[in-house]
């Protein structure tokens, strides 16, 4: 690990996008610190950290602590994750921007301005009920969170908030073309990171102080163990097709007849699926808000068991819709046909589609359960023991799956100028995905 950690420094190209990546990252937790105008950050802060455990805890860590710090990023990338995810559903409802995604590039490019500006007109919305929701805070008790407040702060805080949720997205994109990995996913991990060492140390605190015991202690260190390994073990794993060539005679030399595999993750959908549920159930809190219909918050309040379903059900609900939009078993077999490929005893062609599109839905049905049981049941555990939630399983997924995404795009930037790899001196390079899960 060591010696491929140095090689780094002898890629220039890899040592300037990491540098670049950091930089941006580096970019965008300044920018978390920098305040908006007519709020006082210290009552809200207090403000936060009592409600550690609840929803407003949960939104504070998406946003990387900003909500906290009512900074002019205090909501974060949500509005550009809501904006995709809306993109998402339409591209299978209007035929029109369903055939951008299939014009390659250029369709790209048209849909992710079309997710631009959605997300601007979104953190216009959500930035109007965040500061009607700053100004019934003043009613707390606490102190004054908004010191003048009327139409003039609600206006600036729109203004202030929709730029910084602009100038996240840029970062994102910045990061995406010139660093390494997705802008998007680094952002929302640098975020999550962040709050580790704050973490680590009030949990220590708390154990010197007797609020924790040691059995306790052991039991959320053997918590957070077995969800990181069963995180990576299904996050590598895959289900792989044998895939047999046909030979072709081109004058007197034979091509062809060799054998290799489709591989299918088990998670094929990555961490959207709870970033995707996550955001939507932000929209109670954000009419409830706007409205003061107090009740959408009661509804889904944080760690209730009606929370709980709802978000389980829509992580499986998104494991299925993203997985069928971003993998489509007829254009693999028609890829498959025309390059003379065949699945040992199936047909080319709609039956090959069929067979790839049942073993797919299998392996999503186990990997939607996977990726809910992750993200909901160290929450329950956490609510139960009254452990921070910082520790929940959805910030663990996010932080393993991206710094595993990660890892193996820094690999390939290595493989690409050093064969034997990233991790090792003799070959060894990071583990594909595991087979036969």
């Amino acid at each position: 690990m060591a010696t491929g950690i140095g090689r780094i420094g002898k890629n220039p190209e890899l040592r300037k996008r990491i540098f670049f990546t950091l930089t941006m990252l580096a970019v965008y937790r300044i920018g978390v610190f920098v305040t908006a105008p007519g709020v006082d950050r210290e009552v809200m802060g207090e403000i936060v950290r009592s409600s550690s455990g609840s929803f407003m805890g949960m939104f504070n860590m998406f946003s990387g602590g900003a909500l906290e710090n009512l900074s002019i990023m205090a909501l974060g990338i949500m509005p550009y994750v809501t904006s995709s995810i809306i993109m998402q559903l339409l591209s299978s409802v209007v035929p029109r921007i369903a055939e951008l995604r299939k014009e390659g590039e250029a369709g790209s490019r048209k849909i992710n301005q079309y997710t631009r500006y959605g997300a601007v007109i979104i953190a216009f919305v959500q930035s109007y009920a965040m500061a009607g929701y700053l100004e019934s805070l003043n009613s707390s008790g606490v102190g004054d969170v908004v010191s003048n407040p009327g139409i003039g702060f609600r206006l600036l805080t729109m203004l202030t908030l929709t730029t910084g949720t602009a100038f996240i997205m840029w970062l994102g994109e910045q990061i995406t073309e010139r660093g390494i990995g997705n802008g998007i996913s680094l952002i929302i991990f640098a975020g999550i990171v962040s709050a580790l060492p704050d973490a680590l140390f009030q949990t220590i605190q708390m154990a010197k102080m007797g609020q924790l015991t040691p059995i306790t202690l052991m039991m959320i260190v053997a918590v957070f163990l077995a969800v990181v390994a069963t995180i990576v073990f299904f996050e590598r794993g895959q289900r792989r097709i044998p895939i047999q060539h046909a030979k072709r005679v081109l004058g007197r030399k034979v091509y062809g007849g060799t054998s290799s595999f489709l591989p299918l993750r088990v998670n094929q959908s990555g961490v959207i699926p709870p970033i995707f549920a996550s955001t939507l159930l932000m929209f109670p809190g954000t009419l409830a808000g706007m409205t003061g219909f107090e009740q959408l918050n009661q509804l889904v309040a944080f760690g209730s068991w009606q929370y709980n379903t709802i978000y389980g059900l829509l992580i499986i609900f998104f494991c299925y819709f993203y997985t069928a939009i971003t993998f489509q078993p007829a254009d693999v077999a028609d890829n498959l046909k025309k390059q003379g490929a065949f699945i040992p005893g199936i047909r080319p062609g709609k039956r090959t589609a069929n067979y790839i599109d049942k073993v797919l839905n299998r392996i999503t049905f186990g990997g939607a359960l996977y990726v809910a049981t992750v993200c909901v049941l160290p929450s329950i555990l956490i609510t139960e023991m009254t452990i921070p939630f910082y520790l929940g399983g959805t910030g663990l997924m996010i932080v393993v799956g991206v710094a595993l995404d990660t890892a193996q795009q820094i690999e390939s930037h290595m493989i690409s100028r050093f064969y034997d790899g990233f991790t090792g001196p003799r070959g060894a390079r990071i583990r594909g995905r595991r087979a036969g899960a």
